[in-house]
């Protein structure tokens, strides 16, 4: 199976779709608008350029680090008016500064009056919940009126999750607007967990694991994302890429990348993330 880009377009014309989530989102927002222009090169684009610390920086190579500071980016094509947008979330519950810090809100989202009004929402996060030290970007956790230095960091990722389903099923009206969840994206940096200890990152793995099996098995948070998906009452569709890619030990940017660190999280493109953009195709060409 292809991904036919001219197909997903005419299925979206006139249409909205916009990426909600952390840099695994970016990742496959880029790949999608790069399969699209190559199905349709004459077609006219529009991209929006992101502006980061008064700089202007092109979205299709803006390192990371970059985007993290921006929220979103934007590209249009004209000849469908389809836009393609990315909204940068890494928890999805709200992060605010207050006098005493950066307070992470695990039951507060205000950005979700921007993401209801798109066609299709495609929302991801994990990658930043367990995140301690100099890289965690928050210091305070607040659950109603109660607040905390620290949690057990699953239970917090259970209830900032719940409370984005509570907010699909109070907010958003399916009948107008279709809702998927990517699957969690695995990482990389233990080689035990495919069968090769001592590896200790995907820096010169150049073939994908054998077989249709991961001998770690799925990481936790995936379990703790079916059971918020299966008790919200309103559709969600999981886009589950999970297990595919924990066979893609191969399929990372490892240290060949702008920022010169290992990295063995996020993804080439072209590569893996064409194929999960081939499974959101399936999923929004079958929709009536």
């Amino acid at each position: 199976m292809r991904f036919d880009g001219k197909e997903f377009l005419t299925k979206l014309k006139g249409k909205q779709i916009m990426f909600v989530g952390d840099s695994v989102s970016l990742n496959q927002w880029q790949s999608l608008i790069c399969l699209l222009h190559s199905s349709v090169p004459q077609t006219q684009i529009l991209l929006d350029e992101v502006e980061v610390d008064k700089q202007i920086y092109n979205p299709l190579v803006i390192n990371f680090y970059q985007i993290f500071e921006a929220i979103t980016a934007t590209l249009l094509l004209q000849e469908y008016q389809v836009s393609v947008f990315v909204f940068h979330s890494t928890h999805l519950v709200d992060i605010e500064e207050e006098k005493i810090g950066r307070v992470l809100k695990l039951d507060s989202i205000k950005s979700g009056s921007i993401w209801k009004n798109m066609d299709i929402l495609v929302f991801n996060t994990w990658l930043w919940w367990y995140r301690t030290g100099p890289k965690q970007p928050w210091d305070y956790i607040q659950i109603g009126d109660k607040i905390l230095k620290d949690m057990d960091r699953m239970e917090a990722f259970r209830i900032g999750l719940t409370t984005w389903g509570k907010w699909v099923d109070a907010e958003v009206d399916t009948n107008k607007t279709k809702v998927l969840f990517q699957g969690i994206s695995p990482q990389h940096y233990n080689g035990i967990e495919w069968n090769e200890p001592g590896v200790k990152n995907c820096s010169k793995e150049t073939r994908p694991i054998n077989g249709s099996t991961y001998s770690a098995g799925l990481p936790k948070a995936s379990y703790v994302v079916q059971d918020v998906l299966k008790n919200i009452t309103k559709p969600v569709h999981l886009l589950n890429i999970t297990t595919l890619s924990q066979l893609r030990k191969d399929a990372h940017p490892s240290s060949y990348n702008v920022f010169k660190a290992m990295d063995c999280t996020h993804w080439c493109v072209a590569g893996l993330t064409d194929t999960w953009n081939q499974l959101l195709s399936v999923q929004v060409t079958n929709w009536k």
